[in-house]
């Protein structure tokens, strides 16, 4: 029997069907550990700009034979080092698709470099740096033969504060997140590469990520995040529909389960959420093996399985089409979806190079070479390595470094990095440091379902300073600027001198009393397959303290892939400055030596915040995120929308550093705030039609903010005007508008914060749709979440 709330499942009036009265749903709990099936999967319209892209791919489709649009669905073993490979069909003049990791450079070649990572970005606030970087990734990942490029990340969000893969995101918001996915979505694809927005959805964490694959044992299934209907739309699929509406076209699905129910065969989601509600016009892939199912996977709106199909789909899934289990125009949809979003990007250009003719099957073999590498590109990779350090800490203007003649060097993240541990070893002699919050947990491998219990705390990388975390989200430059290198470029330069122990155990005492300044270099690594064991480590904070219990101008420099505490230093007389430096790429120890001497003006803010204990946190670690049922873990999202900065003032927590902070080596005011509503009475929802990302109503401006920032300070510096938003029954501030700003000395810049229907709205369980309440909305504008020294009130009437 089909459940009294299924009729929610359509979501949408345009495309409802269901009487009034099936619609009678009085919470949002429906949604919560039960999956709704929501069939048939959406015939994709192709509405918008689309248009174009699905006439050709309609009418190539239909001169296909059932193996060759079913070849399109599933991939093959290639002789390219792509990820991914989907055939080509060559009497249609269709040459294939290179599918290829990852969110920050491409991956396993040569001649690319390697950008800052999502979080880094996510520091920066810059929506145009976002795009550039976006665009120049872009452009090698179609000069490497790449048709699409798996990335970017807006899930995991952040839920888990120990997550080993935020540093792939943006941020631990979703609008900051969204907004730069968004940029970064337009950027690659106006290179002509097709981006994979990933990872949709609800995956927060590593452990339990992937089912268990063991004969010795029954199947242990992947973790199912358990998400409310509320929950889901204002929070975790909020940045997905700025990146869809941005135009993405490929969404990838994930591993964990969704409501009990697989996110790569969950027709609530794949159907209801993404295919019907945003009226996405692209293809489905999943996560690397992360099918589970043949024809269930089909009708829930699956459109291509990655890497081998073969298991589930392959030659034997043509039967399901012929006998009539899924219906052929599922499969015209599936492979129209495939081909419209290779048309829409111009890739049957003759000018698009082959699938994977830059990707060698083995790059360490001798193979022809293709250079990615454009010059103009550097401005980016810098200015994107400057701007995603932050500055938490400068005592009595310590930084910038004035003249100093003697800089010593500490610690293990200062060098130039060596050989990486391969994700899966045991520790053994590994360049990690281990032991020092003794656990155990469950080890999953990156790209397998198998499952061992190692002694694993790798909480720092000791080979070397880190520029990018682990596994796919990871790739490699043609050099690495390390901060020792750079700082002794810098001492050539200026005729003074650098000196430096990197030794786990530094103990010159000598060196720090002479210094006029120890820089201290520290680092947090993540890495996809396994969530950090801790966010601070008692060795690194050690060695710290050992070094300003000496040294009495010590400057603590954090290489981190995630957010982390510093309490255990942070108050010590003698650490006078600290950096949150984030994984700036290949650029990283040039950029950091302009900002420590003022080259550079710091003007990077946290994307999410920092702690005074781990246990202010709601959810911390997987421990408190997984509700043991034995061979079927629950994830319980039963914080709802409070996580990070909207958990701390619910519970009035007073942050180390809170949500959006960051110094600047010059002082900003913020006055002259104005706020207009452009429509006095507007309606309750909106009425679309739908285009990808949903009503397109929903982006009309409703009201208009603007605020006057004013550099205070004597020198050049840039700063990110912020605005919350206080919406009536929901967190009491929440971010909705962000620009950053230059600005010189003694001067103004006015900003200006359109919010949308969709900025003000929240969702409504019984409507299923967006509504803006009649009432009172707040209106916060800083530097922070909490500096926030302007604030109006706006009335809305809604009819």
């Amino acid at each position: 029997m089909v459940p009294k709330t299924a009729a929610a499942l359509t979501l949408m009036s345009a495309l409802l069907t269901s009487s009034s009265a099936e619609q009678n749903i009085t919470s949002d709990t429906y949604f919560y550990g039960q999956s709704e099936p929501v069939y048939p999967s959406p015939i994709g319209q192709g509405t918008g700009d689309w248009s174009e892209a699905y006439a050709k791919a309609t009418a190539l489709v239909a001169r296909m034979t059932l193996e060759e649009k079913n070849n399109l669905t599933y991939g093959v073993t290639s002789t390219t080092g792509c990820a991914g490979t989907i055939q080509a069909i060559p009497r249609l003049g269709f040459p294939g698709l290179c599918l290829q990791d990852a969110g920050n450079g491409v991956r396993s070649t040569d001649f690319v470099n390697s950008y800052p990572s999502g979080v880094h970005i996510g520091a920066s606030w810059n929506k145009s740096l976002a795009y550039d970087r976006g665009y120049y990734m872009g452009g090698e990942y179609r000069k490497k033969g790449v048709q699409v490029a798996l990335g970017p990340v807006v899930g995991p969000l952040g839920r888990m504060a120990s997550g080993g893969r935020n540093w792939e995101g943006f941020a631990n918001d979703p609008y900051l997140s969204g907004s730069l996915a968004a940029e970064t979505v337009e950027g690659v694809q106006d290179q002509g590469v097709i981006t994979s927005l990933k990872h949709f959805i609800g995956n927060e964490q590593e452990l339990y990520r992937n089912p268990t694959n063991s004969t010795e044992k029954q199947m242990r299934q992947s973790i199912s995040s358990n998400i409310d209907d509320t929950t889901m739309h204002e929070l975790y699929l909020w940045p997905f529909v700025d990146a869809i509406k941005a135009g993405t076209g490929n969404i990838m699905c994930s591993y964990n389960r969704v409501n009990n129910s697989y996110a790569c065969q969950n027709s609530k989601t794949l159907n209801g959420l993404l295919k019907t509600e945003l009226g996405f016009n692209g293809f489905v892939v999943t996560d690397w093996y992360a099918q589970h199912s043949g024809v269930a996977s089909a009708l829930a709106g699956l459109d291509m399985a990655m890497p081998d199909g073969e298991s589930f789909w392959g030659n034997n899934f043509t039967s399901a089409f012929t006998n009539g289990s899924v219906p052929m125009s599922r499969l015209d949809d599936m492979a129209t979806r495939i081909i419209a979003a290779w048309y829409k990007m111009g890739q049957d250009s003759a000018s698009y190079p082959a699938p994977g003719i830059g990707m060698p099957y083995n790059i360490s073999e001798p193979h022809d070479f293709v250079n990615a590498l454009d010059p103009k590109a550097k401005p980016t990779l810098f200015n994107g390595a400057v701007e995603g350090h932050v500055l938490v800490k400068n005592v009595n203007n310590t930084l910038p470094l004035r003249s100093p003649q003697l800089i010593s060097v500490f610690g293990y993240d200062a060098k130039v990095p060596g050989q990486y541990m391969p994700l899966g070893n045991p520790p053994g002699n590994s360049p990690w440091k281990f032991g020092y919050e003794s656990a155990v947990f469950q080890v999953e491998d990156a790209f397998s379902s198998t499952i061992v219990d190692e002694p694993y705390i790798y909480q720092v990388a000791l080979n070397g300073t880190l520029t990018v975390g682990g596994g796919s989200g990871g790739n490699n430059g043609p050099y690495i600027s390390s901060p020792l290198d750079a700082l002794q470029q810098r001492a050539y330069a200026d005729d003074t001198v650098v000196m430096w122990d990197t030794a786990d155990s530094p103990s010159n005492m000598g060196l720090m009393e002479a210094s006029d300044a120890c820089l201290v270099f520290i680092n947090a690594f993540a890495a996809e397959g396994l969530d950090r064991a801790g966010i601070h480590d008692d060795y690194s904070d050690s060695l710290v303290n050992t070094v300003a219990n000496t040294c009495a101008n010590t400057v603590v420099i954090i290489h981190n892939a995630g957010l982390r505490l510093v309490d255990q230093f942070i108050d010590h007389p003698n650490v006078t400055a600290v950096v949150f430096a984030h994984l700036p790429g290949q650029d990283s120890g040039r950029a950091l030596v302009s900002l420590l001497y003022g080259d550079n003006n710091f003007s990077g803010k946290l994307p999410y915040t920092v702690a005074k204990n781990e246990s202010d946190y709601n959810v911390l670690y997987h421990a408190h995120a997984v509700t043991p049922y034995g061979l079927f873990p629950q994830s319980n999202f039963t914080e709802g929308l409070y996580i990070d900065y909207r958990d701390f003032d619910a519970k009035n927590i007073t942050p180390r550093y809170e949500f959006g902070f960051g110094l600047s080596y010059t002082t900003f005011s913020f006055s002259a705030i104005q706020t207009s509503v452009t429509n006095k009475s507007t309606s309750k929802y909106p009425s679309g039609p739908i285009q990808q990302g949903g009503y397109i109503d929903l982006w009309e401006n409703i009201a208009n903010v603007t605020a006057t920032v004013h550099n205070t300070g004597s020198v050049v510096g840039a700063e990110v005007a912020q605005l919350y938003l206080g919406i009536p029954g929901r967190p009491v501030k929440q971010l909705r508008g962000f620009e950053k700003v230059e600005i010189a000395p003694g001067s103004s810049v006015t900003v200006q914060f359109p919010l949308t229907r969709r900025d003000l709205s929240v969702w409504d369980v019984n409507a299923q749709n967006w509504t803006l309440e009649s009432g009172n909305y707040k209106i916060y504008v800083g530097s922070s979440s909490r500096n926030l020294p302007l604030q109006r009130t706006i009335k809305l009437s809604t009819v």
